[in-house]
C-alpha cells in the first residue's frame, strides 16, 4: 500500500506438530502479519508490534463467581471466536476479546483464567480442557484436531453449526414438554381444589338428603367419590409426604446404572413420547458423528464422544458394542442393526459410507432428515396433546360433578313418583 511503513511485529504462533514458535516478522500492519504466519500454517497467538507491552487480565482471588457457561453462552462464544480468527485476529486477541464482552461473570472468570494459560505457552485444548463442564469432550476433541491441522478457524465453525444445531433441538423438545407438564399441573391442582375442598362439604348435605327419604340411597359414584374425598382430605399430609418420598426414591433409583438404563429403556418405548426421543437420538449421534469426522477426529476417538453425548444408555451401549467391533477390524453398520435400536434406514446409509467412503455426508443427510421427523412429531404432538388433556380434564371434573348432582337427580325423582 502506497505511503505504508514497514514494522516489526513479534508472534508467538503453533506449526502443524503443534509446538510453539517465536519470532518476528516484518509487516504493515498486524493484519498483514498474521496472514503471512497463516500462509506459512502457523495458528496464530499472539502478534504485537515489537516493543508493545501484552495485555493482561487481573484476577481477584477469592472473590470470582464458579465458572460455568449457558448452552447459549457458548454457541455465541464459539461462532464469534470462528468468525475473529476467520478475519485474521490472533488467537489470544480473540479470547481477550471475548473476556471483555462477555455479560455472564462465571464465564468471563473462566476465559480470563483460559487467556492467562495461553499467554504462557499452553496449547488452547489443555487450556479449556481444565473446565470440562463448561467445555465438552466433543468440543476439546475437535480443538485438538484444528490444533493439529492448522485449521482451527474451520473447526470452530462447525462447532458453532453443530451448537446451534444442538441448541434449537433442545428447544423444540422443551416446546413438546412444556405444554403437556403445565397442563397436567393444573389439572392435578383443580382436581386436588375439588376434591380436599369441595366435595367433603356435601357429605352432611348427602346425609340430610337421604335420612328425610328412607327409600334413597347415594350412587354407587357418589360413594366412591365421597370417600375417596373424605380419605384425602383427613390423609393429605401423610399421602403429599408419601408421594414426595416416592418421586425422591425414583430420581435416586434412575440416578444409578440399573435405574438409568431402565429409565432410558422405557423413554424410548414410552406411547406418544417414545417416537420423538428415538428421533432425538438418532439426530444427535449422526450429527455429532459427522461433526467430529469432518473434524478429522479418528473414528475410535469419535464414536467414544458419540456414545458420551447420546443422551441414551441403550444407544451409548450400542455405540460402544459398535466401536469394539471396529477395533476389530469389522464394519459399524452391522453391531448398531443388530442392536435392535437403529433404524434399518440408518443402519443402512452407514453401510453405503462406508463402503463408498462418503461416511460424513451420509451422516449429514441422517441429521437432517431426524432433525425434520423432530419438528414434525413436535407439531404432531402439540396438536394432539391439546384435545387429549381436555378430554382428561373432562373426565375428572365431569365425574366430580356428577357425584354431586346424581344424589340430587335421584331423590328428584322418588320425591314426583
Amino acid at each position: 500500500m502506497k505511503g505504508a511503513t514497514m514494522q516489526k511485529f513479534k508472534y508467538t504462533a503453533k506449526n502443524t506438530t503443534g509446538s510453539q514458535v517465536s519470532g518476528s516478522v516484518n509487516a504493515t500492519s498486524e493484519a498483514e502479519a498474521v496472514n503471512q504466519l497463516q500462509k506459512q500454517s502457523l495458528t496464530v497467538l499472539m502478534v504485537k508490534p515489537e516493543g508493545s507491552s501484552l495485555w493482561s487480565f487481573k484476577l481477584f482471588g477469592g472473590g470470582d463467581p464458579r465458572p460455568h457457561a449457558k448452552s447459549e453462552d457458548m454457541v455465541l462464544f464459539t461462532r464469534q471466536m470462528a468468525t475473529m480468527i476467520s478475519a485474521g485476529i490472533p488467537l489470544l486477541e480473540a479470547l481477550e476479546v471475548q473476556a471483555e464482552q462477555v455479560s455472564d461473570k462465571g464465564f468471563r472468570v473462566a476465559i480470563r483464567r483460559i487467556v492467562d494459560r495461553v499467554r504462557s505457552g499452553s496449547d488452547l485444548s489443555a487450556a479449556l480442557a481444565d473446565y470440562p463442564k463448561i467445555f465438552k469432550p466433543i468440543f476439546l476433541n475437535m480443538i485438538r484436531a484444528g490444533e493439529a491441522s492448522g485449521q482451527l478457524d474451520e473447526i470452530l465453525l462447525r462447532l458453532a453449526e453443530y451448537q446451534e444445531a444442538s441448541v434449537a433441538l433442545r428447544r423444540e423438545i422443551k416446546a413438546a414438554m412444556t405444554y403437556p407438564v403445565i397442563s397436567l399441573s393444573l389439572i392435578t391442582g383443580i382436581t386436588l381444589f375439588l376434591m380436599v375442598g369441595i366435595l367433603p362439604k356435601f357429605k352432611q348435605i348427602f346425609d340430610n338428603l337421604m335420612s328425610s327419604n328412607p327409600k334413597a340411597s347415594l350412587p354407587g359414584l357418589t360413594k366412591f367419590m365421597l370417600s375417596l374425598s373424605l380419605a384425602m382430605r383427613d390423609h393429605f399430609l401423610v399421602g403429599s409426604l408419601a408421594l414426595i418420598g416416592l418421586t425422591v426414591a425414583i430420581v435416586l433409583y434412575v440416578r444409578t446404572g440399573p435405574g438409568e438404563w431402565q429409565w432410558d429403556w422405557l423413554k424410548l418405548r414410552i406411547p406418544v413420547f417414545g417416537s420423538l426421543f428415538s428421533k432425538v437420538a438418532m439426530s444427535r449421534f449422526s450429527r455429532t458423528f459427522a461433526t467430529l469426522i469432518r473434524s478429522g477426529v479418528p473414528i475410535l476417538g469419535a464414536l467414544e464422544i458419540v456414545a458420551g453425548t447420546a443422551g441414551n444408555r441403550i444407544v451409548a451401549d450400542a455405540v460402544m458394542e459398535a466401536k469394539e467391533s471396529v477395533r476389530q477390524g469389522n464394519t459399524l453398520a452391522e453391531p448398531l442393526a443388530r442392536s435392535g435400536v437403529f433404524p434399518p434406514m440408518v443402519t443402512r446409509m452407514i453401510s453405503i459410507g462406508e463402503k463408498s467412503g462418503a461416511m460424513e455426508g451420509l451422516l449429514v443427510k441422517i441429521s437432517e432428515f431426524y432433525d425434520q421427523q423432530v419438528s414434525a412429531t413436535v407439531e404432531s404432538l402439540t396438536s394432539l396433546i391439546e384435545p387429549l388433556m381436555i378430554g382428561v380434564m373432562g373426565v375428572m371434573v365431569g365425574s366430580i360433578v356428577l357425584s354431586v348432582f346424581l344424589p340430587i337427580l335421584k331423590l328428584q325423582q322418588l320425591v314426583s313418583r
